[in-house]
């Protein structure tokens, strides 16, 4: 039995025993792996993050409401994935997207990978973005995050590219500063 299938069984025993501080660490460490697990599904088909997130918050609801469905006698683990396994197969049905462009897979890959970093890093871009003027956080989305070429981008913001060019320059510099002094936002 692995360490992850020991730490998060335990949690899950305690959880059911009422422990809320572990229900809530239980649902936290699933996140991770649940994100990650839809986020690498999903890419492959070509889908959004957004929709591996709205899988992730399906699953770990179907997980807190259905607790007391697992059997203490089992692995935890594999309850999990059965679970993520139908959410998965239940979104896809629903978007009317194949099956046999997604793999299906080994109850291990649910636990495989942890996609708490990547997402973190993601909220505080869109969180120091954000704090920028609109043409700067417009000119950086598209120049750096969406690949668009300066003329492009001067294109689609009704701007000079030389204004485009000092927009992504000046808002890389605030977010920089930014970060220097240890602010998110």
């Amino acid at each position: 039995m692995s360490s992850r299938e020991v730490e998060l069984r335990a949690l899950m025993m305690a959880s059911l025993d009422g422990e809320a501080k572990a229900h809530r660490v239980l649902l936290e460490r699933l996140s991770r792996h649940l994100r990650a697990y839809y986020k690498n599904k999903l890419e492959r088909i070509g889908r959004s993050a957004e929709e591996a997130e709205e899988l992730m918050q399906d699953a770990l609801m179907a997980i807190h409401t259905r607790r007391d469905s697992y059997d203490p006698e089992q692995l935890f683990t594999p309850w999990v994935h059965a679970i993520a396994r139908y959410k998965l197969i239940d979104h896809l049905r629903k978007t009317k997207s194949s099956m046999t462009d997604v793999p299906l897979e080994e109850a291990s890959e649910v636990m495989a990978q942890d996609d708490h970093t990547a997402t973190e890093s993601a909220l505080d871009l869109n969180r120091m973005l954000a704090a920028l003027p609109d043409k700067m956080r417009r000119a950086i989305q598209y120049v750096k995050l969406d690949g668009l070429s300066v003329s492009e981008a001067a294109t689609r913001c009704g701007m000079s590219e030389s204004a485009i060019k000092v927009s992504v320059h000046r808002g890389l510099n605030a977010m920089a500063a930014a970060i220097s002094r240890g602010q998110r936002t």
